[in-house]
């Protein structure tokens, strides 16, 4: 039976500057990129994992919000 908990979890990601890349990691044996937004200054991406996504990498000023908390790239 296939573990589908991944899909539950939900996270908001809010650019503070312009340029702000959120970068999609595949799962499995050999992890690669596989998916590439650019959010400008104020723009909220809502997103989740999924079979295909294992890890999200944010590169630039952003405020990430999980149901673990709260995590600022600033600080």
């Amino acid at each position: 039976m296939e573990n589908n908990q991944h899909h539950h979890d939900f996270f908001v990601i809010k650019a503070k500057e312009n340029g702000v890349h959120v970068i999609g990691l595949t799962r499995g044996t050999d992890t690669r990129f596989h998916h590439t937004e650019k959010l400008d200054k104020g723009e909220v991406m809502l997103a989740q994992f999924t079979e295909h996504t294992s890890a999200i990498k944010v590169r630039g000023k952003a405020v990430i919000f999980t149901r673990h908390g709260v995590v600022d790239t600033d600080e």
